[in-house]
């Protein structure tokens, strides 16, 4: 039996941009999923999945499943998640040459799926990582990513960026930008984040930006902007003016909400957070619903969030200095 977690994340700058060769700056936050793994007899695997916002589900087949499961779980959700897991798989035995060989995997996540923070990333880094040692095999980092972020591409059929998975499997704060993926100096950051207890459709999303990008010059040279506001935001984490960051942030979020991405419920936290005296609030991921992060070292924003109607949860999160661990 092998187990590893890797963190979520949020997103400072970039979300969405990101997938158009803009940069972004993506941090690891200490929540995480954890993935037990352990070789089965036979070439099956049988999935258990806790924690995903979904009270749970098992799931046992013999290859790749057929999009049918018999359990009371909305199939689109037990879709996304069976489609990341499967692929994870398919990684391990690509590298490994076992193409024969089956699991018990366990899925335990703090992460709401869906929301923002990197839920699928982290799974897949950590299923990949346990696999990957259950037989015998332990991948340097930056392969573990790389393969990570093939699993996503494949399931989200292209619209994937190396942020999130780039970010889970390393820790602490990244930038990205094409290709080029890189650890980067940050200061202390005081995440607070709100959480609407919904989730947005990734895919939707995404391809409504796209859209957008494709019809009217001016969505494109919003999402350069994107880009131009990371640029901006790198230099103020260099110089550890949280307040530039905040700024910036704000502007990001108001950058993405003409895009289309942003929800009544992400806007209500957004402004109670800003109102509260964070140095800056926006949205965090894909957007829809899910999460905001803000940066607020005093604990009024917290304490705003959670009388804030539309708000479900907020906490604070430290910075993952480690990302992807090895726990047995």
């Amino acid at each position: 039996m092998t187990v590893s977690s890797a963190p979520g994340k949020v997103y400072l700058f970039g979300e969405h941009a990101v997938v158009y060769g803009e940069p972004a700056v993506p941090c690891a936050i200490e929540r995480r999923a954890r993935v037990t793994v352990e070789q089965r007899s036979d070439d099956r695997l049988r999935v258990q999945a806790d924690d995903l916002s979904i009270d749970g589900f098992t799931v046992e087949y013999g290859g790749q499943h057929d999009g049918q499961h018999d359990v009371n779980v909305p199939e689109p959700l037990i879709s996304a998640a069976m489609g990341y897991v499967d692929g994870a798989i398919e990684q391990v035995h690509d590298v490994t040459g076992e193409d024969d060989v089956g699991f018990d995997v366990t899925i335990e996540s703090d992460i709401p799926l869906g929301a923002g923070l990197g839920s699928s990333a982290a799974v897949v880094v950590a299923a990949i990582d346990a696999a990957t040692r259950e037989l015998g095999l332990t991948l340097e980092t930056d392969e573990l990513a790389e393969r990570a972020y093939r699993t996503e591409h494949a399931v989200q059929e292209g619209q994937a960026s190396r942020a999130d998975t780039f970010c889970s499997a390393t820790g602490g704060a990244v930038r990205v930008e094409g290709d080029d993926c890189r650890s980067i100096e940050a200061p202390e950051l005081p995440f607070v984040i709100g959480f609407d207890g919904g989730a947005g459709e990734t895919g939707e999303l995404v391809a409504g930006v796209r859209a957008l990008r494709d019809e009217y010059d001016f969505a494109a040279d919003t999402v350069e902007a994107i880009g131009d506001v990371v640029r901006r935001g790198e230099t103020a984490l260099r110089a550890g003016d949280l307040e530039e960051v905040g700024r910036l942030m704000n502007f990001n979020h108001g950058l993405l909400s003409a895009l289309g991405v942003s929800a009544r419920d992400l806007e209500t936290m957004v402004w109670a957070a800003r109102d509260a005296g964070a140095h800056g609030a926006k949205l965090t991921g894909a957007g829809g619903g899910g999460c905001i992060v803000a940066l607020d070292p005093t604990p009024e924003t917290e304490t705003a969030l959670r009388f804030t109607p539309g708000c479900e949860d907020a906490f604070r999160a430290e910075l993952a200095e480690e990302g992807v661990k090895r726990l047995a």
